[in-house]
């Protein structure tokens, strides 16, 4: 008879029972609860929905999907567009994510690959997280004060030398796409390298002694055998990541210019839907307040779109991965 057979029997007491009646009830309403938390978060996101499509009905029957587009927006002719808005988002976001991306993978190689002391990456990997916590008025008002003049002679020396080039066609004259894009990214990029972090240290370690068994360099096996490994992970950062680009308020409002122009240059100013809502709302009545609402649908739908497509790259990656 074992240890623990023997303790049993003369505790008096089987360490293998059914659940008592107690713990069927403790599972029970954890269950109930567990549900009911689910339920009331898809409530609440119909609620929301269906509370800004109430408000938004009128305008979306009197300006239909021309409201898509056209680029005008005057409340005082009743004149109401969001292209460029939709433009403005769109390819801040894009950009953004792609800066973020590329810096937020490197940042999560350089801190789970073993180029630091675990304890010093540690420190490291805090600081980056610390960049979330703070507040986006603050992003936007370094925007103004650091990244606008230091971006100014470099805007210039670009579209003095490579003006022929869409995207520097035109100068930087203050607020502008390109400080948007660049606060932006940086806002971005805890999202990317916190996840991405630990879609790398999921991975067992003995994948890469394997791939150092075969051979490889160190950055060949990080190259072709852990960051495909992690790729799923590191597509959700990129979508969580855009997702925050999409939404993102009051840095964009206060550095991106609010100009509703479509231009492919990056130094022009430009709009968002998100800085829209966030500098006429104060101010608006009547059916600007409807149009506001109907925008505010549009975002939803794009942030909607951009999850299915990000939950089928996940799932498509995921699958390569296995097999």
């Amino acid at each position: 008879m074992s240890y623990d057979s023997e303790w049993a029997a003369h505790d008096g007491h089987s360490i293998s029972r059914p659940p008592s009646a107690g713990e069927f009830l403790a599972d029970r309403l954890f269950r109930a609860m567990a549900y009911a938390a689910g339920i009331l978060v898809v409530a609440l996101l119909v609620y929301i929905v269906w509370k800004i499509g109430v408000d938004a009905a009128p305008a979306m029957a009197r300006h239909g999907f021309g409201f898509l587009t056209t680029a005008v927006w005057d409340p005082g002719k009743g004149e109401f567009g969001i292209l460029a808005e939709i433009w403005g988002t769109l390819y801040s976001s894009i950009l953004a994510l792609l800066i973020a991306g590329f810096f937020g993978v490197a940042v999560a190689i350089f801190l789970t690959q073993d180029f630091l002391d675990a304890r010093l990456a540690r420190v490291f990997r805090a600081m980056v997280e610390m960049l979330a916590s703070i507040p986006s008025v603050v992003f936007g008002l370094w925007g103004i004060f650091v990244v606008i003049p230091a971006s100014r002679p470099v805007a210039d020396w670009l579209h003095g030398y490579f003006g022929w080039f869409p995207p520097f066609s035109t100068s930087l004259s203050g607020p502008g796409l390109a400080p948007a894009v660049v606060v932006l990214a940086i806002m971005v990029l805890p999202t990317v390298a916190a996840i991405s972090q630990d879609a790398f240290s999921l991975i067992p370690y003995k994948v890469k002694e394997a791939a150092y068994g075969m051979g490889t360099t160190k950055w060949e096996a990080i190259l072709k055998v852990m960051l495909p490994t992690a790729s799923s992970g590191i597509a959700a950062s990129l979508v969580l990541g855009f997702g925050r680009a999409l939404g993102e308020t009051m840095a964009l409002a206060m550095l991106i210019g609010n100009s509703n122009q479509i231009s492919w240059s990056i130094f022009s100013p430009a709009n968002t839907l998100a800085s829209l809502l966030a500098s006429q709302f104060p101010e608006a009545s009547g059916p600007e307040v409807e149009a506001l609402m109907y925008a505010a649908i549009v975002l939803l739908l794009i942030s909607l779109v951009v999850n299915m497509i990000g939950t089928v790259i996940m799932a498509l990656s995921a699958k390569q991965t296995v097999s």
